[in-house]
């Protein structure tokens, strides 16, 4: 369903399980970046009423997410630590040249986002199937919907404002540019690392 050409190794769930403070704070600020891409795009492109409306909803959903990440840090009695940067998203956003009309513009972030949201599932997936805490898997099980929803959001926001056979040209490339990505990460403990 989610069009990854590289599945994520299961053995990075061992690293997460030894690592579970890094991997929810980590977690919690990809939640974080989560609303405010959605806070960007509103603020970049304000005169597209229905993804507005779309954002404005996301900007809610995660920063919800980020609370009930912060709230699992804090019931284990840690806090919340530094964000570190992300090699993945780093290294993927490097895809698309800059520039370009405002809706290439659009069409790029939106496809980007898409992906984001499509790994983290996939992750999140995994984390829900093999994780031995069943607390915490069942916790990723239904973070694991809400991406979903939101990788095929922006799929089709992208499809929507852009040209279809384009668009889904460069969705190919792009998931294809990510599989060579994921060849050298998976050995972090973060959410996409």
């Amino acid at each position: 369903m989610l069009g990854l050409k590289l599945p994520t190794d299961p053995r990075w769930v061992n690293i997460v399980e030894k690592n579970i403070e890094d991997i929810l704070t980590d977690h919690a600020y990809c939640e974080q970046k989560a609303t405010s891409t959605a806070i960007s795009l509103i603020v970049s492109f304000p005169e597209y009423t229905d993804l507005v409306i779309e954002m404005t909803a996301l900007v809610k959903e995660e920063i919800s997410h980020f609370k009930m990440v912060h709230d699992r840090i804090i019931a284990n009695g840690w806090v919340l630590g530094r964000d570190r940067k992300d090699d993945y998203v780093i290294q993927l956003l490097k895809f698309f040249p800059k520039g370009g009309s405002r809706t290439t513009q659009l069409v790029h972030r939106l496809l980007y986002a898409a992906l984001i949201e499509a790994r983290s599932c996939e992750r999140f997936r995994l984390l829900s199937e093999e994780l031995e805490d069943k607390e915490l898997a069942e916790f990723y099980r239904k973070l694991m919907v809400s991406e979903a929803n939101h990788y095929t959001m922006f799929l089709g926001f992208a499809r929507q404002y852009g040209d279809r056979d384009q668009v889904d040209k460069k969705w190919q490339d792009l998931l294809n540019y990510e599989a060579e990505i994921m060849k050298g990460l998976g050995k972090k403990q973060t959410m996409h690392g």
